[in-house]
Order: C-alpha cells, then structure tokens, then sequence
C-alpha cells in the first residue's frame, strides 16, 4: 500500500531525508552535510549541485538501509532555507553558487532601491523590509555584477523548488517561499507587474506560483535513476523550512506560536491576515489562507556548533570516549554557571543579524569578561544570547499589538532541557516540546500527505502525527533577573552599532 511520504530538508549545514507512516513515525532517516562558501567578507554561498547529490546519496541510504520499498513511498515533500537565489538556464544547468540566507552582499543595492522606491511603499506590497539577506537584492546583484549570468538565466528558483525541479523538470514557486521576493504580493499570493518593473526584474524568470501542499509534477525517469526512487512519484510544491517546522510542531491556527532552535533562531507567530512590521519578517504559512510574523536570527545551534568547534575539544574527548553528545556534555558544563553568567552577556551577531536590527555589520561580542569567568560561562552565555535575540523579536511582535503566551519548540536546541528553560525564563513564556524534533521534515511530509489524499485536512494530519513529550514553564525569579541583562543587552548594541559599522569599512577595503 503507498502510504509512506519522503520529505528531504534542505538546511544550512546537511540535507535530511526522512520517509514517515502516516502516524508521524519514522522509519527511516538520514543526513549528509556540504560545504559552506565563504569567498568575501558578507558573502556565504552554497553550490546547489552539492545538495543534489547529497540529496541522491540521502535518498539511496534511506531506501537501502532500511529495506524500503519505493513503490509505497506515495509523496514527496520538501522544504528549504529561506531567500535561496539560483540562477538555473533552460537546461536546467546552474549558472552560479547561490548567496544564501546569510550572505548580505546586496546591501548597498538595497540602499539604493530603499531610496529609489520607497521603503513604505515596498513594504506595502511584500510586508518585509527590503533587506539584503532577502532573495530581491540577490537577483539585483546578478543583474549589476554578473549581467552574463542574468542573460542567460531562465528562472531563479528557491532551495526547495530547485529540488522539485531535479526531481520532476519542472520550475515553480511555492507560495511560502514568495516572501522573499519583495515583487511578491503577500496578500493576494501573486508577482506585482508595476514593482517588477519598478525594480528592473523580469517577470518571466519568476516561476509559476503553487500552493505549499500542491503536486508539481513527479519523479521522472532520470531522477528516479539517481535516488532509487519508482518514476511517478507525486512530488509536492514544499515550502520555507521555518514554515514547514511551524506545522511540524502542530500550529497551524491563528495565535500560535512556534519557537526556533535550529541553524537560526526566532519565531514564527500564525495570523490570519497579514500584518506588516518593518523590523519583522512576514511570510504565508504553508496552511492556506494563513501567514506567519516570524523574527529570524542568526543565534541558533549553528552559534553553539561554532563555540562547541573552537572551545568544545574536551567535550568532544569525553563524548567519544562515553558515546554520548558532545551537546550533552556542554550542557553540563553550563548548568553549573548561575542563571546570568555571572555578568557575562553574548550578541550572537556571527553573520551580522536579521531581525529586528537589520544590520549586516553587526558583530559578535562577549561582554562582561572578567579573570573568574571560565569556558562554561562561554557557554552559557550562549545559549542566554540566543534567547535575548528571540526576546527582542518577541517584543518588537508586541508593537504590532501581538502577543505569545505558549510556544511550540522546534530544531536541535529543543532537545536540549537547559537551553528551552533558559528561553523559558527569558521570554517569560510557556515552551511546549513536542514528541519528534525532525519538526522541518515531518511539515514537509504532511504537505505531501495533503496533496495526495493521505490526510483529509490539516487538523487530521496535525492530530494524527503529533503530540507534546515535555513543558517548559518560567522561573519568575530568573525572568526578573533576566530582564535587567536583557536592558543591557540592548544598550550594548546600540553603544557599538556605529563601532561595528566603521569596523565593517576596514574589512570590506582589504
């Protein structure tokens, strides 16, 4: 009976293939990682090919490995990194390493654009802030810098629907991933002739607009060599990898709220209509006829998986020798720091950061450091950042008149125990975890259960495949303690943003 559905993540660090029962149970999983380009100061990109092929590989494991039978694999859904910006021609060849969602190259483009267009007037139309970690400025920038290249291309696709293309030959656009285009109209689903002319973007290499949970098309013959995969498998439009998380932890009603802990960090708040905040980020949710007010920040795992490389040897020894996590280790190295880090406060600004400051000069920076402060204050300053970073987005949602009372954990970090109390007791917010953290995927899947008839709506998929293992509820001591780091936090920011911006001038002149 085809009733498995296979969801393929296409993250920042690894691809993960995952192939579901309809109850949400995995029966099988994986992941292969690729290389992440760093060729100037403010650019990062991926190839795409690499995740094509680690895609194929992830696939062939996942079928091997555990005697799947491809002929019950009966959907196909996948999400992505958001504000991918691949140049493919009509042979469907790549022309060009897309910058992702952390290159910040387009700045100068955006300032011009802002200036030209009117940042109201472009926030109007799309609900985001025209910023250069979106996908607009990146077409722009080929436009500007590689005029050969934007000759030459037919469509400029998303993460995941580059991956739709491979599987199926043919291009499209999920609704979810549209926010990233400011020619997109977010309320109304469809591309703005007057802004595409306004801002010298060619309609044509925009693709045709889907529905997240819409068949595209399916597997072909050649694809189906490379996988393993039966030819004709549906193969879903997918979605924004934040989105299809938000689902995959069970909110998908309007005043939800999901919280992310994967590579980046933030949340995801459901509305059922859109409202625009400048320093936020708007996009549709995957589920119809709803959108999501999300904060986007770069203090996620990945901040962690840096500080685990640099000062996380010992832990990594001990780990080997144990067989347990490094993370885990590193966990019980913090929770030895007192709630605060003793003083010790963190910007996670690694990669500049999104919003709600919107500065791709921001750096980051460990504040507080004294000759008693240890590794583990490193660490638990850390993870404190990350939660100050979600803080800010949170309450720059409340100057939109929203407010989050519970949260739905998702990604890496809510496997952590420490790290969700922390947020926790930041925020002052209740943070329900639920039972799969493979969030991303399992999102994924049920938009290929949706359009191949496997769920009869969303709250049946929802019901059936999710529920909650864990709630974290906050320490009113620590939030009032919490609060007072938090002030300078801010302070700390707002004292060095013009530092940081001359710091940035003397990088980007070598």
């Amino acid at each position: 009976m085809k009733n498995l559905l296979l969801a393929i993540d296409i993250g920042t660090s690894s691809c993960k293939i995952a192939i579901f029962e309809p109850d949400g149970e995995i029966v099988a999983e994986c992941s292969k990682a690729y290389n992440t380009y760093y060729p100037a100061p403010g650019w990062v990109e991926h190839d795409p090919n690499e995740w094509w092929q680690a895609i194929c590989a992830g696939i062939r494991e996942c079928i091997e490995k555990n005697n799947i039978n491809p002929q019950n694999i009966a959907g196909i859904g996948i999400d992505g990194q958001s504000w991918s910006c691949i140049p493919i021609d009509k042979s469907g060849n790549v022309l060009y390493n897309t910058p992702i969602w952390m290159d910040t190259r387009a700045k100068s483009i955006c300032d011009k654009v802002n200036a030209k267009i009117g940042e109201e007037k472009i926030l109007a139309l799309s609900g985001n802030p025209f910023q250069p970690s979106y996908t607009t400025p990146k077409i722009l920038w080929f436009k500007e810098n590689k005029p050969e290249i934007y000759k030459h291309t037919y469509k400029f696709l998303q993460s995941n629907s580059f991956i739709v293309f491979r599987l199926t030959d043919i291009t499209s656009q999920d609704v979810s991933q549209g926010y990233g285009l400011h020619v997109f109209d977010i309320a109304n689903y469809k591309y703005d002739e007057n802004m595409c002319r306004a801002m010298g973007i060619d309609i044509n290499q925009l693709p045709d607009i889907y529905k997240c949970h819409e068949v595209v098309g399916k597997v072909t013959k050649r694809a189906a060599e490379s996988t393993e995969l039966c030819e004709g498998i549906p193969v879903v439009a997918g979605g924004l990898d934040a989105a299809c998380g938000t689902l995959g932890v069970g909110v998908y009603i309007q005043g939800q709220t999901q919280e992310q802990g994967g590579q980046a960090g933030g949340m995801s708040i459901c509305l059922d209509k859109p409202v625009k905040n400048k320093a936020l980020i708007l996009s549709p949710h995957v589920v119809p006829d709803l959108w999501l007010l999300q904060g986007g920040t770069v203090g996620g795992s990945g901040s962690l998986r840096w500080l685990a490389k640099e000062l996380g040897e010992h832990e990594k020894i001990e780990a080997d020798k144990l067989g347990e996590s490094q993370f885990k280790l590193i966990d019980n190295l913090a929770s030895k720091v007192p709630v605060g880090s003793d003083g010790v406060i963190f910007l996670p600004y690694l990669s500049g950061e999104r919003s709600p400051i919107w500065d791709a000069n921001a750096k980051g920076v460990y504040f507080g450091l004294t000759f008693d402060k240890t590794r583990a204050h490193f660490f638990r300053s850390l993870l404190e950042g990350a939660a100050y970073a979600l803080e800010h987005n949170l309450q720059t949602a409340e100057d939109s008149g929203i407010s989050v009372d519970v949260m739905y954990a998702m990604g890496g970090a809510a496997n952590s125990r420490l790290w969700t109390q922390i947020k926790s007791d930041v925020t002052g917010k209740t943070i329900k975890v639920p039972s799969s953290d493979n969030a991303s995927t399992l999102g994924a899947a049920i938009l290929a259960g949706m359009g191949t008839g496997i769920y009869s709506d969303f709250e049946d998929a929802v019901k059936q495949t999710i529920q909650i293992k864990r709630e974290h509820t906050p320490n009113m001591e620590n939030y009032k303690l919490y609060k007072k780091y938090f002030n300078i936090y801010l302070e700390i920011y707002e004292q060095l943003k013009n530092t940081m911006a001359k710091h940035a001038e003397i990088l980007n002149s070598k």
